[in-house]
Order: C-alpha cells, then sequence, then structure tokens
C-alpha cells in the first residue's frame, strides 16, 4: 500500500488541534489508514520539517496527497462537509478546446483536460501538487502505460485552441523541462536514454511511427505524452492559471486521474472548489464531450444488508449519518424503507459495490464500537482437502526415506518442458503465457521433471548422491473446460550420483505404494494393484525407462499413472548435470478416494 509523507505542522494545524504520536495513530486506525512513521522521533537535518509517513489503501487515490488527507480526516471529526464541486465555463473566446487528430490512435487515443483558474501556491503546496502527479503515474497510471499527466502556465500558452496529434519523430521539435536546447523526437530518446526518471517511460512509444503531441494555436510544443512536457509552459510558484492534459490508452482511469486532481487542488483557486471544463473534440471516435464529468455517480445500499454485516440494528437515518462522515451522501429511499440512495462524489473511486458503502459505514460508526460475538451459528471445523490429505501422506513418506523435498516455480521455459526432456510440444498439452517476460517463463509446466533437474544443476556441487523430490501441481490444456485448463497433483522424485541409482527410485515406488496401501500385482492379475512395463520414453535411457500402471479395483481397466527410469545422458546435459540420474514421476489424484 502506497505511504504518503505530510507535513505534520500543516497537518494538525489544519485538523484544528495537536495530537501525541499515540493520539494520531489511533485516529489513523479509526479511519482505516496506518501512521507509519512519525519522524519528529528521530534525528532530522537541520532545516528539515518533521513529517508524518501515512500508509493508506492503495484504492484511495483521493489520499494520495496531504490535501486529499486532510480533507477526509477533517470530514470524518465532523469538522467540515464533503466539499461541492462546481463547473464554471470561461467565456467563449477564452474557453479552451483541445482538438484531437485520428493520428494519436496509433499511440495514446484518449484524452481528457481542465483548468484551475486563481491558483495560489506557496512552496509546500506546489510540492504537494508536483507529487500528486508522480504518486498517481506510479499508482492508477501504471507508470504512464495507461494515463500521463501534464500540467502547464496557461498565460504562457497562446490561443484558447489545442491540437493533439501524431507527429513523426523527426519532425517534433520543442526545448524538454528544465532544458533550453530545442531537440527532435530521436535526439529526445538518446537524450533522456540513461536518465533514471524518465528513461523508464521511453519504451511506451520509442517504436511508434508516431510520437503524441500537444500543441498551441501558434504550434508551440506544449508537451510530447507520456514522456516530458515542453519548458516553455512549466509551472512555477508564480503561476496562477494551470492547463492540465492528460493522455493514455484506458478512458476511464484518464476520467478518474482528472478527476481526483482537480478535486485536490480547485482548493487553492480563487473561488475554492470550482473548476473550468476544457472542451474536447474527437470526432472520429465519437469522444466529443466537455470534461472534467464532476457529476456525482448514484447508487443504492440496502439497510438489512448493512446491518446485518456489522451486527447492528441502525435505522435508515443514522446510517446516512454515518455515511456523511466519510463525504458520501445518503438519504432513505422514497421507493423502499429497506434502501438508500448514496450519492458518491469523483473522489470516491474506490466504491465499487454495496459492500464498499457498507464497510464505509462501519468505519464511521467505528469497529471498537461493534458488539463482539462469538460467530455460533456458523461454527466449522477446518479439515484438510482429501488431494491435500493424500500429497501429505506421500510428502512425510518420503522425506522420511532421506530425501529433501523442494518447491521449485510452476513457470519454466519451453525448450525446458520439452525440448531439454526430449519430448515434442504437440501443441495440446501445455498452457502458454501469451506475453511472457522472460524466456525463462514461457509455459505451465506439464511435468516436475524441469524444476527437479533445474534444482540438481544448481547444487550439482554439493556432496553425492543428491536426493530430491516435490509434490505439486502440473498444469494441461482443456479446451471442454470453462477455464480452458486443469491442474493435476504429482509426485516426482531424482536420484543423482556417480551411480544411475535406478534400483533406488524402484525402492521409492514401492515404498511410495506400500503407505498408500496399494499391492503389488502382475499385468495378467484382475486384482487391485501395480506394476511396471518397460517404455520407450526419450527422455529415459534406452531400455531403462518403465511405465507404471495400476488397477483400481478387479475388473476395471488398468492405466498408465507414472513413469520412472535412468535418465538420458543428453537430457542430463541440457541441464548441465555432469552424473547419471534417475527419476520417477506418477500421479497422486489416481488414489483419492472416489
Amino acid at each position: 500500500m502506497p505511504t504518503i509523507a505530510v507535513d505534520k505542522e500543516d497537518l494538525y494545524k489544519s485538523l484544528g488541534r495537536e495530537y501525541t504520536t499515540e493520539e494520531f495513530d489511533e485516529l489513523c486506525f479509526e479511519f482505516g489508514i496506518e501512521l507509519d512513521e512519525d519522524t519528529s522521533q528521530s534525528d532530522l537535518p537541520a532545516g528539515e520539517r518533521p513529517q508524518l509517513k501515512i500508509e493508506i489503501p492503495a484504492n484511495r487515490y483521493d489520499m494520495l496527497c496531504f490535501e486529499g488527507i486532510s480533507k477526509a480526516l477533517n470530514v470524518f471529526l465532523s469538522r467540515e462537509k464533503a466539499p461541492n464541486f462546481k463547473l464554471v465555463e470561461a467565456p467563449k473566446e477564452k474557453q479552451i478546446t483541445i482538438v484531437v487528430d485520428p493520428s494519436t490512435e496509433k499511440v495514446r487515443p484518449y484524452v481528457a483536460g481542465a483548468v484551475l483558474r486563481g491558483v495560489h501556491f506557496n512552496q509546500r503546496s506546489y510540492d504537494s501538487f508536483i507529487s500528486l502527479q508522480e504518486k498517481l503515474h506510479a499508482n492508477i497510471c501504471r507508470n504512464r502505460s495507461l494515463v500521463a499527466i501534464g500540467t502547464h502556465d496557461l498565460s504562457k500558452i497562446k490561443g484558447s485552441k489545442i491540437s493533439y496529434t501524431g507527429v513523426v519523430p523527426e519532425k517534433v521539435k520543442f526545448a524538454p523541462l528544465n532544458q533550453t536546447k530545442v531537440m527532435t523526437g530521436p535526439e529526445l530518446m538518446e537524450f533522456y536514454e540513461k536518465d533514471r526518471n524518465i528513461g523508464k517511460y521511453l519504451h511506451l512509444i520509442r517504436d511508434s511511427d508516431v510520437y503524441p503531441i500537444f500543441y498551441d494555436e501558434e504550434e508551440n510544443v506544449l508537451s510530447m505524452p507520456p514522456i516530458i512536457n515542453s519548458n516553455k509552459t512549466k509551472i512555477s510558484l508564480e503561476t496562477n492559471d494551470i492547463f492540465i492534459d492528460l493522455s493514455g490508452t484506458d478512458k476511464t482511469k484518464i476520467e478518474v486521474v482528472v478527476n481526483q486532481i482537480v478535486a485536490m487542488f480547485s482548493r487553492y483557486s480563487s473561488t475554492p472548489f470550482t473548476i473550468e471544463p476544457v472542451k474536447i473534440i474527437s470526432e472520429h471516435n465519437n469522444l466529443s464531450r466537455t470534461c472534467p464529468n464532476i457529476s456525482p455517480r448514484k447508487t443504492t445500499a440496502e439497510v438489512d444488508y448493512i446491518n446485518s454485516v456489522l451486527g447492528l440494528k441502525l435505522s435508515p437515518q443514522e446510517i446516512c449519518d454515518l455515511l456523511s462522515k466519510m463525504m458520501l451522501e445518503a438519504t432513505p429511499s422514497a421507493n423502499s424503507s429497506n434502501l438508500l440512495d448514496v450519492t458518491i462524489p469523483i473522489t470516491r473511486s474506490d466504491i465499487l459495490h454495496q459492500c464498499d458503502i457498507m464497510e464505509d459505514a462501519g468505519i464511521a460508526y467505528g469497529f471498537n464500537n461493534l458488539n463482539r460475538t462469538f460467530p455460533a451459528d456458523s461454527f466449522t471445523i477446518g479439515e484438510p482437502l482429501p488431494i491435500n490429505k493424500v500429497s501429505d501422506i506421500v510428502r512425510r513418506e518420503v522425506a522420511m526415506a532421506g530425501w529433501t523435498e523442494v518447491m521449485a516455480l510452476t513457470l519454466c521455459s519451453h525448450d525446458e518442458n520439452f525440448a531439454f526432456l526430449n519430448r515434442k510440444d504437440n501443441g495440446t498439452e501445455a498452457v502458454h503465457l501469451e506475453n511472457p517476460k522472460t524466456a525463462e517463463y514461457q509455459v505451465v509446466r506439464t511435468s516436475l521433471l524441469p524444476g527437479l533437474l533445474k534444482t540438481i544443476k544448481e547444487n550439482r556441487k554439493h556432496s553425492l548422491p543428491l536426493k530430491i523430490f516435490e509434490v505439486s501441481d502440473v498444469v494441461f490444456k482443456d479446451t471442454s473446460l470453462e477455464r480452458q485448463a486443469y491442474n493435476n497433483r504429482r509426485f516426482g522424485a531424482v536420484y543423482a550420483g556417480k551411480t544411475s541409482g535406478f534400483e533406488i527410485v524402484h525402492g521409492l515406488l514401492d515404498r511410495v505404494m506400500k503407505m498408500l496401501r496399494v499391492p503389488w500385482s502382475d499385468e495378467k492379475s484382475d486384482e487391485r494393484g501395480y506394476w511396471i512395463s518397460e517404455l520407450n520414453n526419450p527422455t529415459y535411457f534406452p531400455g531403462r525407462g518403465a511405465s507404471i500402471w495400476y488397477q483400481e479395483a478387479k475388473g476395471s481397466s488398468p492405466r498408465q499413472i507414472g513413469t520412472l527410469g535412468v535418465l538420458h545422458p543428453q537430457v542430463l546435459s541440457n541441464f548441465e548435470i555432469p552424473y547419471v540420474a534417475s527419476s520417477i514421476e506418477l500421479d497422486v489424484e489416481t488414489f483419492l478416494i472416489k
């Protein structure tokens, strides 16, 4: 969860009183956030102001800055009311319009914007404004891949018509933020290649045919999202009118982000909580509109549901009063005595369901004030799933036989799962990752062997023999299932040393079967039991591989449940193992009682 640092003195001043660290920690707990650190309790460098580091829920974007935390706590303490945001349009000749060119569909098709007039910043509020943008970029904006924010001094923008268009990289020319040299698109990419902050965003547009650019009426560049703003429109403490541009690949998140920014910092406008809208003209994708849309959302919540979950017997009006402390406006519904009509402000994008409303009611009531009851009506006794119970039996017995358990990764490379084991991919078994981050994690394993052999490889300098095992899942495709795949619990073991150890893995199979109460049998017998037969499998040395067969009951058809044998030298070479080795792998789910 994000940790937000706020000025201690400023926050206490906004809350109307001083708190001890313990008192403020208790207030945070009651509100559902957590005081992580009070820096005044440690040695601070000279001139540094004490801060409170507060951990907030990841979906509370309205609390990513001092302004949001202050407002939320003041409303919770009933010192203030939730703000009433208003759109105030500029005169027609001054109204900002963003015209979107179809060429931007190739890279970042969605835009939004807003204007804050008469803003008066001091150094700390200015720093908070910049910090909020960065925290939004790192959080909901997913490192600018979904949304990028640009802020500009409106007085430095020529005209009221702003163009958003895609430009060939070589034709892009402007001086980026805090620079005086004019650069082209490729020069910008080269200039910021090794920059710790900007460099990590270059890949978002670097290979695009066009770069997205905001221009004013005199074709001065305002920004090249999601990389950098122009130095020409840089904001400062002297800035009074701020133009905010947003671009991205997710329309919903753009609307959420622009609302959060204007909601937090419209408090500094000449008329607090007023926002000047921007007109978006995007006819090619039918997204022309006025932005931002600050209309609150409407929903309903059930009184009985809230009371039943919280164990209370509150009246509809009492619940409404509680919700007002969480900046939610609620009234008893005229259509039903069991419903509340709830109005959700633009700051609360985290409210998605009536369970979120119930949680807010619980916070406002005070979780410490809820009646503590023993759940007698729903008392249960936990027990392991049958598959886990069988797995534990196998795991315990093999460990007691002197083998070491390992837990390998479920993902592996395509070669490790197939080519390295001398197997071919028929295209119907393995689940492939659509966009694997590295070549090491391309498929979900269909065998435990790759993980076991990689473990042997990494520990090959240890004393011999190496005896390891794993009881875990593999995954197979099955297009007949709703989820298109299924898990299968397996037991696998590898013995590596100076001798092949075939008799050792065979003995391990016998031990496991004895503990599972499966007798040795013969393929000619019609009784319950298991046996092995010769197997021609390229994973194993020729003539040294075997299939494990199991007949569940008299009269039933026997089926192959696993394999064992001496691993082929090529397989061992593929995994860089300089010893001979034997392995066993079998299906544990076979032994579940149907």
